[in-house]
C-alpha cells in the first residue's frame, strides 16, 4: 500500500531513542524527512546521522526543550525553514514511567516532579501542537499523533496515569478544532514495548531473581497476554511506529480525534 508519505515533512519529538525513534525511521522509509527532537544534542546528532544513512533520507537533528515555549517554538520554525515545510507532527517526547518520585504510593509523591512529568509530557505537546498548526493551516493539510501509554487506562501510576490520560483528551479537543483545515489528531496508547533499554532492564531483573531474561518477559508479561506462553512477548518499538506512520499518512483521513492501543492485545478491560 502506498501510504502517501513521500516528499512530507515531520517533527518527531523525543526522536533521540525508542520509540520516538522508531517512529522517525519508518516515517524515513516512507520517504518523509524528518526532524527529531530532544534535549541532549550528542546523542539526538548521532541518532540523525545513524537513521539518515540507514533510510537514505534527510533526517536532522534540533535540540530543544518541550517545556520553554520559546525553545518549542524556535524549534518548529527552524524546522520548517529546513526541511521546507511541516506536514506531520509525531509528539513522543518523555521519560517513560515518569519520575520514581512521583509514581509511587500518594504519601511519597513529590509534588513538584509529578508536574514536571505533566509538563513534560502534557504540555510538551501541547506546545508543539500550537506552534505546529499555523503551518498546517495554511496548506489545508497535517497530521498530528500524541504518543500516551496504557498506564492512562490502569491504576498505580499517579504520574503515567495523569498524563498520558490527559494526552487523550488534548487529541479529541485539537482534531474538533482544527478538523475543518484538513488536520487530524490521534493519540497512541504503547503497552510495555521493547526498546533499547529492554535488555539491560529484563538482565537487571533477571539477575535478581536467578532466572534468565526470557523467564522475565514471560512471568511479567504472559499474565495479561492473550497469546499463550509459546508467543508471549513485548510488542517492539518499530511495530508501534507502523501504526503511528498509517496515522500520519493519507490513508488515515478516516480517523481523527480517536485513540489507539498498541499493546499486543493485553488486558481484558472492554472500551466503548
Amino acid at each position: 500500500m502506498d501510504l502517501g508519505l513521500s516528499g512530507k515533512r515531520a517533527i518527531v519529538t523525543g526522536g533521540s531513542l525508542g520509540i520516538g525513534k522508531a517512529i522517525a525511521r519508518e516515517l524515513a522509509r516512507e520517504g518523509v524527512d524528518v526532524a527529531i527532537v530532544a534535549r541532549t544534542k550528542d546523542r539526538l546528532e548521532a541518532a540523525a546521522r545513524e537513521l539518515s544513512a540507514e533510510t537514505g533520507h534527510r533526517v536532522i537533528p534540533l535540540a530543544a526543550d518541550v517545556t520553554s515555549r520559546a525553545q518549542v517554538e524556535a524549534m518548529v520554525a527552524q524546522a520548517v525553514a529546513q526541511l521546507g515545510g511541516l506536514h506531520i507532527l509525531v509528539n513522543s517526547g518523555s521519560a517513560p514511567g515518569g519520575s520514581a518520585t512521583a509514581v509511587g504510593p500518594i504519601e511519597t509523591v513529590v509534588d513538584e516532579d509529578l508536574l514536571e512529568d505533566f509538563n513534560v509530557k502534557f504540555v510538551g505537546a501541547l506546545r508543539c501542537t500550537r506552534a505546529a498548526i499555523p503551518y498546517m493551516k495554511e496548506q489545508r493539510w497535517g497530521r498530528i499523533i500524541n504518543i500516551s501509554g496504557t498506564n492512562a487506562r490502569t491504576a498505580g501510576n499517579l504520574s503515567g496515569g495523569a498524563r498520558n490520560g490527559s494526552l487523550v483528551h488534548l487529541s479529541k479537543t485539537v482534531a474538533m478544532q482544527v478538523g475543518k483545515f484538513g488536520i487530524t489528531v490521534n493519540c497512541v496508547h504503547p503497552g510495555i514495548t521493547r526498546t533499547e533499554r529492554t535488555p539491560r532492564l529484563l538482565a537487571a531483573r533477571a539477575k535478581e531473581l536467578g532466572v534468565t531474561p526470557e523467564d522475565v518477559e514471560r512471568q511479567d508479561y504472559l499474565p495479561d497476554s492473550p497469546r499463550g506462553n509459546a508467543i508471549c512477548r513485548m510488542v517492539d518499538a518499530t511495530e508501534v511506529a507502523y501504526v503511528t506512520v498509517f496515522l500520519a499518512s493519507d490513508k488515515a483521513w478516516a480517523v481523527s480525534g480517536h485513540l489507539v492501543v498498541a499493546d499486543g492485545g493485553a488486558g481484558r478491560g472492554v472500551y466503548y
